[in-house]
């Protein structure tokens, strides 16, 4: 069964979604195809845009990670989306750059074909962190602005992808900062810590309809580590969130499928937030 509702990502009425999330080096427009019966949205990438990522990049393949290398990075995400244009699934990438330029290309990219550009402020790796990508930008709150900013003036929606558990950063500032520079979404790698996702929503709950800077009352919250199935997803829903993603269960299609079943229980009001975590399902994590 077909899960996708309207192109924004997400079914009508804005409820419950769930992303198929960036797999470096695997998720690209064929990996979209093989998830695109179960999810609403599937983020390409991580794509590295500039010099120094790429060269960044180079050095995670060196040592035996995948990465997406093509010859040019921009082209790559153009004919990428342009392979999901018929697709009953949202695209959208998550990029990566040493400098917001490269970004708001991409963004215009995105913007141009509906498809949502994802600006990586998750990767923990040594080698971008060195060139000032991925978490390390989450210890830069203004140029992550810059970033954002880049990417939103687009009018592509722009989803930012984040870390809990990094010492000294506080996630919800994280969120006010970039709801005000334009994030539409917050994707926040939970990190086995699922309170974070809680807070965020407690503030996001908290924050007025209009003449709050921050605009955090419009900001959607995506729930991702650890999302095997109805525990999982039924534990992101009590805290707060308004939607999941899963990474490597992407790979595995009866993992898919069964997150995607919970997804819908819960967009169907079977699986309400304050169900929390009652349901008794055992949900081994790979």
């Amino acid at each position: 069964m077909t899960r996708g509702g309207d192109r924004a990502g997400a079914p009508a009425g804005g409820e419950p979604f769930l992303v198929a999330a960036s797999l470096s080096g695997a998720a690209d427009a064929e990996w979209a195809l093989d998830a695109a019966a179960h999810v609403d949205a599937a983020l390409l990438g991580g794509v590295a845009l500039d010099p120094a990522s790429r060269a960044a990049a180079r050095d995670l393949v060196a040592r035996g990670r995948e990465e997406f290398l093509p010859a040019d990075p921009l082209a790559f995400v153009a004919a990428q989306l342009d392979a999901l244009a018929d697709a009953p699934v949202r695209p959208g990438v998550n990029v990566r750059s040493a400098t917001p330029g490269p970004v708001r290309t991409a963004a215009e990219i995105c913007a141009e074909r509906g498809a949502v550009c994802e600006v990586n402020a998750h990767c923990r790796q040594p080698e971008l962190r060195a060139v000032g990508c991925g978490e390390s930008l989450l210890r830069e709150p203004d140029r992550l602005s810059r970033y954002v900013a880049a990417a939103a003036e687009t009018g592509a929606t722009t989803s930012v992808k984040v870390r809990a558990e990094v010492p000294g950063v506080d996630l919800v500032a994280v969120a006010e900062t970039v709801t005000a520079a334009g994030a539409d979404w917050l994707h926040v790698d939970a990190m086995d810590s699922e309170a974070a996702v809680a807070d965020l929503a407690a503030a996001v709950d908290a924050a007025p309809e209009s003449g709050d800077a921050s605009g955090l009352a419009g900001l959607t919250l995506v729930a991702n580590n650890g999302v095997r199935g109805r525990e999982t997803v039924n534990e992101y829903a009590a805290h707060g969130a308004d939607a999941v993603s899963v990474g490597r269960p992407t790979e595995d299609p009866p993992v898919l499928a069964r997150v995607a079943d919970a997804v819908e229980a819960w967009r169907s009001g079977a699986l309400p937030r304050e169900e929390g975590r009652s349901d008794p399902e055992s949900e081994a994590r790979p």
